[in-house]
């Protein structure tokens, strides 16, 4: 479940990062559906429905984030950034404070405390005359009216006279009219005439990352990929020859880390995204550049695959198994599966190494997993009821002979493991200790001086039977006498 619950998350963070927050919601609710206590499933569904503008719902799971974790100071920001969309004021500054207690340096906490606070004092000097110590909407019969407006005055401040600025203010003025005139036709997808007015705010003042931001974000709805990384570059020169906001340069770096995303030049992607990363850190562009580690290391995974190298290795593992040097088997066919990762076999002769190391857990693993590459492939359940019997788990073991017998009613090996286990199920300890007893081998093993000091020691300290196995002649003795029940490794 927990891996579900984790491919479900990445699927909503994937979505997110892509501003496809419909998506997003619904990846993240499917994940709370298997998993309800998990704290970082609110805040990332929070998130989502406040990119899409709907703080109410943001609220709600924020405040079940904190719920679930209250001393995570993420939980408080994204209760902020909801109470924000709300205009609730108040709450948001409320629920950056309660952040900071648990995190008094937390950057988002508290340059959303900065930003709630400026906004508040924006809306109350938008509301007339009113001191710092009074509530906007509470009644205000005890203050004295202010003197009417007179009715030539205009409410707004007169926009500002372009013959009263000096030469850079015009340019800066005419340039920032020139952007949004660009952002208007951006929005309309009218990309030829958004970059007009781009490149004309350039014209007016070239000193301006933002522009060329812009431009880039033209370039790369085209999918004009190569454009729009130059453009990027262009920006972040300019930007660090006039020290613009390094959040604006992160962006810059950000955007052609994307860019290369979509060529899907993923090593590129990363490169540009640690860059950005080093600019200014955030939780959009952590969630891309781990995208990209896992984009990298999957290429790299499937351009290792070689079957013909995978059948090298594999004879050279079955060379070792065949001398009863398990280990360097083991070696063997390890690079063997990385070679090929889907041939049941490698996975099951790996197990029958792991079955003579008395690495039973190791062994049970690979069987897992070669079966669920190939369901009908028999020697996985008798490799796995081998391994079951030697764990004297004798009713699993059972049931996996049985399968193996299910797809092959003729198998000796099946067979003869299926009589053992269930002879030894219904068999009590002293009756196994008994017959086990009566075995010559077996008895030879044990009147063995260097056995016994053997098997003293492993009692003494279980970890001591890996470094014994390692010798093919003592573990031919120590696999008999679990087979015989004599002993148990768990």
């Amino acid at each position: 479940m927990d891996q579900q619950v984790n491919e479900l998350k990445e699927k909503g963070n994937t979505a997110l990062n892509a501003e496809k927050f419909d998506e997003a919601v619904a990846a993240y609710t499917e994940a709370i559906a298997l998993d309800s206590q998990n704290h970082v499933l609110f805040s990332n569904r929070s998130a989502a429905y406040a990119k899409a503008g709907k703080f109410a719902e943001a609220l709600k799971d924020a405040e079940q984030t904190i719920a679930l974790n209250p001393t995570w100071p993420k939980g408080y920001s994204r209760k902020g950034a909801a109470a924000a969309g709300l205009h609730d004021f108040m709450k948001a500054f409320e629920a950056y404070n309660e952040g900071l207690k648990y995190d008094p340096t937390n950057a988002i906490l508290l340059q959303g405390r900065q930003e709630i606070t400026a906004s508040v004092l924006s809306y109350m000097q938008s509301q007339g005359d009113i001191p710092m110590d009074v509530d906007p909407q509470m009644p205000r019969a005890r203050r004295a009216p202010s003197p009417p407006r007179r009715t030539n005055e205009p409410a707004k401040p007169a926009e500002p006279r372009v013959e009263d600025m000096s030469e850079d203010e015009k340019k800066k003025y005419f340039a920032k009219q020139e952007k949004e005139l660009g952002n208007a036709a951006y929005k309309k997808k009218e990309f030829d005439v958004a970059l007009k007015h781009y490149n004309a705010a350039i014209e007016h003042d070239p000193t301006d990352i933002t522009f060329y931001n812009n431009i880039a974000a033209v370039y790369f709805e085209r999918k004009e990929y190569e454009e729009c990384i130059k453009q990027c570059e262009k920006g972040i020169e300019v930007g660090r020859e006039n020290r613009s906001d390094f959040k604006l340069i992160a962006k810059s770096f950000a955007r052609i880390g994307n860019t290369y995303r979509k060529m899907e030049n993923y090593k590129q992607a990363k490169i540009y995204f640690e860059k950005a990363m080093s600019e200014h850190r955030t939780p959009e562009i952590k969630t891309s550049l781990s995208e990209m580690e896992a984009k990298i290391k999957e290429e790299e995974r499937t351009a290792y695959i070689n079957p013909e190298k995978a059948e090298e290795e594999k004879e050279q593992g079955n060379h070792y198994f065949k001398k009863g040097d398990y280990s360097n088997a083991v070696k063997h066919y390890s690079e063997a599966i990385k070679r090929n990762p889907d041939d049941p076999k490698l996975y099951s002769n790996r197990a029958a190494c792991y079955t003579k190391l008395a690495a039973f857990d190791l062994g049970l693993k690979d069987c897992e997993t070669c079966i669920k590459l190939d369901e009908k492939f028999i020697k996985g359940y008798i490799r796995k009821g081998k391994i079951l019997q030697g764990m004297q788990q004798t009713s699993k073991a059972s049931s996996a002979y049985q399968k193996a017998l299910e797809l092959d009613p003729n198998n000796a090996e099946a067979i003869e493991g299926y009589r053992q286990s269930s002879m030894n199920f219904q068999r009590n300890p002293q009756e196994v200790l008994k017959n086990a007893m009566s075995d010559p081998e077996i008895q030879q093993i044990l009147k063995d001086p260097a056995m016994r000091m053997i098997l003293e020691q492993m009692q003494n300290d279980p970890n001591a039977v890996k470094e014994h196995l390692q010798n093919p002649a003592i573990a031919d003795k120590i696999m008999k006498l679990l087979e015989s029940g004599i002993i148990q490794i768990h």
